[in-house]
């Protein structure tokens, strides 16, 4: 048996060059342990949207993820309808004092307010709202499908 510690972050060139092994005992070890389906959401299947009406991807997905926040709200915390609408979705998701920024030293996607959009077969299944800042991500609230809680996605996330 051979131990190795290899960076991860910065990813040294050990960890790049085991990515995919790890990554396919990491699955595998899922499905065996904790029973994961071979379907659930993987890094292929995870959109970064900036949070603004200007993006187009944002603006392409927002009434599928205010319809998604409604349907979470209402199953996960019992709101009603009305505690839910896309107003409230705006104001509590959407609308942020973070502004967007794409520092030169900075990560590719820049820092600011996005939405982690968790894709399955064409459809939105979760979204985590983060914020990505110079020294930390910081996550704000995630709302998911609650026909999928069989996927763990709340935990799913957190490690992501």
């Amino acid at each position: 048996l051979k131990v190795r510690v290899v960076r991860s972050s910065p990813p040294s060139s050990q960890f790049k060059a085991t990515f995919q092994e790890s990554y396919q005992i990491y699955k595998r070890y899922q499905m065996v342990i904790h029973k994961d389906p071979p379907d659930k959401p993987t890094i292929n299947q995870v959109r970064l949207v900036p949070v603004s009406f200007e993006d187009p991807q944002f603006k392409s997905s927002f009434n599928k993820s205010a319809t998604l926040f409604a349907k979470y709200q209402m199953a996960v915390h019992k709101d009603t309808p009305s505690e839910c609408g896309e107003n409230e979705f705006t104001r509590f998701l959407c609308d942020s004092p973070l502004e967007a920024e794409n520092a030169p030293n900075g990560p590719e996607c820049g820092y600011g307010s996005f939405h982690q959009q968790y894709w399955l077969d064409g459809k939105i299944i979760a979204v985590g709202v983060i914020d990505i800042l110079p020294y930390c991500v910081s996550s704000v609230y995630l709302y998911y499908d609650p026909d999928y809680s069989f996927l763990s996605l709340g935990v799913y996330s957190a490690l992501r």
